[in-house]
């Protein structure tokens, strides 16, 4: 069954909100076996969302919408749909008697206004809001075409699909295959290389398939199965992982969505042992990532966000002729940054990162861009030098995400309990 998602809101076009509906929906529907083909987005305008619902139940079996179904003037999903498919909208008594004793509940006065939400285009199906006052709709054409009008807030979509939609499409069409996707998550080959290292595999897709992803300096191989269950999809994917892991297992750091800062986190505590950084261009991202885990106090010790060539020598601990005969953003500055938060702090492990985010402050010796990232520990000081694209923001993103990645390595090459 094919599906398309219909997005509705002038403020989504706006850049307003984020859309996070669609991505919920897709992965839903991908699971029980549909194939989400399209996504659209559309205004509240009657005459271009008359044209956008109509050319979906076109090439689609299944058309969602989400929002519009509100009490205001601008809530014209329902009515939209009705008029297309020349259904007259009665009011349900169901809906208003739910729509009153919200009201009630929550000791609020009703405008008549919201009496709008509980009109229904004839023949549809009502899909009870348990999280709002806004009911969903499911409507059922001649040429078997459904419609499927769901609540724009994402907490009442989310409980609506579960609590009604997946029971009505489980019903509606019987048991469906499913659709699995596993994600490998890979750094320190571009995707071009990494391309041509799976390139036999890329050619030959059937079921699974593969499709890589550029995702802030990591390149992404999703693996996508599909099965009459959620075992018989794993087993495909367990095949065709094994043999991308061939080729690439020296650059898969985890799978789907376990984050780089997650990983780090287990590996220092396998080891036993304790951080301090000491970040400059980055302004403290990294040790923001770091804290971002739950329970990251038993191995991040602290950090200090070194911007001033005063800070790196005081605090820190920077020889104050390398930052004058070198500059601040130079390898030595950053391993002396590594080694000296480590000293200050008294941790195993440290991490100095300086360099150039710009927009302002390159030359042509050291470029927007330049960066250091040091790390130091029971190995030693490894220091890594790049050159990262992109505006301000991007480059200190890249920074963080890379001195992750550099910590792991150093970590995976240690033996446990160093």
């Amino acid at each position: 069954m094919i599906v398309e998602i219909v997005s509705t809101g002038t403020e989504l076009l706006l850049g307003q909100i984020v859309n996070t509906s669609a991505p919920y929906l897709a992965r839903r529907l991908n699971e029980l076996g549909f194939s989400v083909l399209f996504q659209s987005t559309v205004g509240d305008n009657r005459e271009r969302m008359s044209q956008v619902i109509a050319h979906a139940l076109e090439r689609s079996d299944i058309v969602i919408t989400s929002g519009g179904l509100g009490p205001t003037l601008g809530d014209i999903t329902k009515e939209v749909a009705a008029t297309l498919l020349n259904r007259t909208m009665y009011l349900d008594k169901h809906s208003e008697d739910r729509i009153r004793q919200m009201f009630a509940a929550r000791h609020i006065c009703m405008t008549d206004n919201n009496l709008r939400q509980a009109m229904i285009p004839e023949g549809g199906i009502v899909l009870d809001n348990q999280c709002g006052t806004a009911p969903g709709v499911v409507l059922e054409t001649e040429d078997g075409k459904i419609i499927i009008h769901l609540p724009g807030p994402p907490f009442e979509l989310e409980a609506m699909f579960e609590d009604a939609v997946e029971p009505y499409l489980r019903q509606r069409y019987g048991l469906q295959g499913v659709i699995v996707s596993r994600v490998l998550r890979t750094f320190g080959l571009g995707e071009s290389l990494l391309e041509e290292r799976i390139h036999d595999h890329l050619l030959q897709q059937g079921n699974p398939t593969i499709a890589l992803l550029a995702r802030s300096g990591e390149i992404h191989v999703r693996i996508t199965a599909q099965g009459k269950d959620a075992a018989a999809a794993n087993r495909l994917i367990a095949t065709k992982e094994a043999q991308l892991r061939e080729r690439l297992d020296e650059y898969i750091f985890s799978t789907d969505d376990e984050s780089l800062e997650t990983l780090v986190g287990r590996l220092l505590q396998e080891k036993k042992l304790t951080l301090a950084l000491a970040e400059s261009c980055t302004g403290g991202l990294v040790t923001s990532r770091v804290t971002d885990v739950s329970g990251s106090s038993a191995y991040l010790m602290g950090a200090v966000v070194c911007y001033d060539n005063r800070i790196k020598a005081d605090v820190v601990g920077v020889n104050p002729r390398t930052l004058e005969t070198e500059g601040a953003v130079s390898e030595p500055v950053a391993c002396q940054m590594a080694e000296g938060i480590r000293s200050r702090l008294k941790t195993q492990m440290g991490i100095g990162i300086t360099g150039i985010a710009g927009p302002d402050g390159g030359s042509p010796e050291k470029p927007v861009g330049l960066v250091f990232i040091a790390v130091a520990g029971p190995a030693g000081v490894q220091c890594h030098r790049h050159y990262f694209s992109g505006g301000r923001d991007s480059i200190k993103k890249r920074t963080a995400q890379t001195a992750l990645h550099h910590l792991r390595r150093y970590l995976l090459a240690l033996p446990a309990g160093e």
